[in-house]
């Protein structure tokens, strides 16, 4: 038996997996849901697609839901030479969005090697360097301590 997708596009917020299993569930078996997500945040990507167990029944669920408002959205029918298999990548899966911000931290706050401890070193000394010229340039006598060697 041939499998049906129906592509379901502009969802609502509000309106992920678990509520649309359970509302497609009504027309028949759904055996994959992938609902698109932005990986940083989790966020929904407003788009997604159903897999019926059978072609009859996702071509009964886009004819008897076009133009029918889900929350204002409308349903589509994705013919079976449209669908890739690689948009089935983590289908049926929770979602859990990857802690981008905890791994900078921890890439940021590590131990510096001695070479890259030596060139931010050098780079503080350039920079200061660079300071105290633009001050003479402009006639500013200015002594500070400044940054030393170690």
């Amino acid at each position: 038996m041939k499998r049906g997708v129906i592509y379901l596009g502009r969802i609502p917020h509000g309106f992920y997996e678990n509520e649309m299993k359970s509302y497609f569930s009504q027309f028949g078996t759904v055996t994959r849901l992938k609902l698109y997500r932005n990986k940083k945040t989790g966020k929904s990507k407003h788009f997604a697609f159903i897999e019926f167990a059978s072609d009859e029944v996702a071509q009964i669920v886009a004819e008897t839901m076009d133009n029918y408002s889900i929350c204002d959205r409308l349903l589509r029918f994705v013919p079976e030479e449209k669908i890739n298999p690689l948009m089935w990548i983590g289908a049926n899966k929770e979602f859990k969005p990857k802690p981008y911000i905890k791994e900078i931290m921890m890439k940021h706050n590590r131990k510096k090697t001695p070479e890259e401890q030596k060139k931010q070193i050098d780079n503080l000394l350039k920079k200061e360097d660079k300071k105290r010229k633009r001050l003479e340039e402009f006639g500013i006598d200015y002594e500070f301590p400044g940054y030393v060697r170690i």
